[in-house]
C-alpha cells in the first residue's frame, strides 16, 4: 500500500498520470479539483459567496478526511493536486506514518508553456481550473524555478511532455520500491 501525492503545475499531467495510476494499481484518487469544484457548486446553489482561496483551503481538509478513511480501509491513495504547499507534504507523511504506508510523491514536469496552453486550452475545464496561461515564454523559466522547493522526503520527477505510456512503468516501479 502507498499514498502519493501528485505535484505539478495545472495542465502538467496529474490527472492523466493519475487516473493511469490508478487502473493499474487499484488506488483510490482524491482529485482536489472535483472536490473543490463541487464545494463551490454547492455553496453557490446555498447562495454563498465564497472566496475561491478560502475554498481550496476547506477542500483540503475535505481532502485529508477521504485520504485517512481510504488509507484505514487500506487502499493506496492517489492526492490529485497541485501540491504547492510544504504543509501538504508534511500532512501527506504524517498520514502515511499513522497507516504504516509508503509515502511517495511524483512530480509533473512540463517545461514547453506551448504544448501547457494547448492542454489548458482543450480540456474540458472545471469551474475551478484555470485556462491557457498568459506569459512570455522568456518568463516560463523563471516561473518554472520559483516553483522548486526543497522537499524532506524522495521524490520522482516525470517529463510529462511525452505521453503516458513513455513514463508509466517508471513510476510504478517508484511506487514499488
Amino acid at each position: 500500500m502507498f499514498f502519493l501525492q501528485m505535484s505539478g503545475f495545472p495542465g502538467s499531467g496529474k490527472s492523466t498520470l493519475a487516473r493511469e495510476i490508478a487502473k493499474r494499481t487499484k488506488s483510490v484518487i482524491i482529485d482536489h479539483d472535483i472536490v473543490k469544484t463541487g464545494l463551490l457548486e454547492g455553496l453557490e446553489l446555498e447562495c454563498q459567496e465564497v472566496d475561491p482561496r478560502r475554498a481550496g483551503g476547506v477542500a483540503y481538509h475535505i481532502e485529508w478526511a477521504l485520504v485517512d478513511f481510504h488509507l484505514s480501509q487500506g487502499h493506496s491513495v492517489i492526492l490529485d493536486s497541485p501540491c504547492l504547499y510544504e504543509v501538504l507534504v508534511e500532512k501527506g507523511t504524517a498520514l502515511s506514518d499513522k497507516h504504516h504506508v509508503k509515502y511517495k510523491y511524483v512530480e509533473c514536469v512540463l517545461n514547453d508553456i506551448h504544448e501547457l496552453n494547448n492542454r489548458l486550452k482543450n480540456r474540458e475545464r472545471m469551474m475551478t481550473q484555470i485556462g491557457p496561461v498568459d506569459i512570455p515564454e522568456e518568463k516560463w523559466q523563471e516561473v518554472i524555478n520559483r516553483a522548486k522547493r526543497k522537499l524532506h522526503v524522495a521524490c520522482t520527477k516525470v517529463d510529462t511532455s511525452q505521453p503516458v505510456d513513455h513514463y508509466i512503468n517508471d513510476v510504478l516501479l517508484y511506487l514499488n520500491k
